[in-house]
């Protein structure tokens, strides 16, 4: 018999879609901020660090300023010919609800270290890395089930990662310079309805006791999927990938 309570978090995982054009006209109550991050603030975290931060921006002026930031980085990619297929960040202007990720990334040392500079340090270091940065997307990750709920299509914006982006951002949003800006959270009513986006088969990702050798993929596969498929999985309902 079917649990309940696992089939009314399936059901909100299913309705999280990806949306980049909201209602520019809507206003998000400040409870909804509150309960979305709410649900954020109770995920798991290693050493129940609790590494977030999270900045609401209401402002538009603060909405424009990201905007154009994000809008000067594509010009950059695209001078570089990265060929990666960015979206129109013009939706991050109009956007009702807007949230700014923030770690504390100095709580790697938290996790196992030694904080000696030896090559095992080093080992120790990348694998507090990865925890910390986990624990943050834990805690997105429930704030984004939690606007969904809500009935939100949200937007998980993440090409922030360059220091220069970093030391835009900061200045504007009253960040200490020892904190990371991880990724913004963008959500509200969308403008048009949200597609279908392609998702593997769960017989494609499940591996029982032993990793299944048919479910890898080998340099050339992963440079096809890139070259064919990359754009499609991304930017395109699902019954328009194959």
């Amino acid at each position: 018999m079917q649990n309940s309570n696992y089939q009314a978090l399936l059901d909100v995982a299913m309705s999280r879609s990806t949306n980049r054009a909201f209602q520019p006209d809507y206003v998000v109550p400040d409870e909804h901020f509150e309960q979305i991050l709410e649900v954020a603030r109770h995920a798991p975290s290693g050493a129940n660090s609790q590494p977030w931060h999270y900045i609401v921006v209401r402002e538009q002026a603060m909405k424009d300023a990201l905007t154009d930031c994000f809008k000067v980085e594509q010009r950059k990619r695209a001078k570089l010919k990265m060929r990666f297929p960015t979206p129109n960040y013009e939706g991050l202007r109009t956007a009702p609800g807007l949230i700014v990720v923030v770690a504390d990334l100095r709580f790697t040392r938290a996790f196992p270290v030694l904080n000696d500079g030896s090559e095992l340090d080093r080992m120790y270091q990348q694998n507090a890395e990865r925890i910390l940065l986990q624990s943050v997307a834990a805690s997105v990750m429930s704030a984004h089930l939690a606007a969904a709920s809500l009935g939100y299509a949200v937007w998980w914006v993440t090409a922030i990662g360059q220091e220069a982006i970093q030391d835009q951002f900061r200045p504007m949003l009253g960040v200490p310079e020892e904190l990371s800006i991880i990724d913004l959270m963008v959500f509200g009513p969308p403008l048009k309805p949200s597609y279908n986006r392609f998702k593997r088969e769960l017989s494609d990702v499940l591996n029982w006791d032993r990793f299944d050798p048919s479910h890898f993929m080998s340099e050339g596969d992963l440079a096809e999927w890139i070259k064919t498929r990359r754009h499609k999985v991304m930017y395109k309902d699902e019954k328009n990938v194959d």
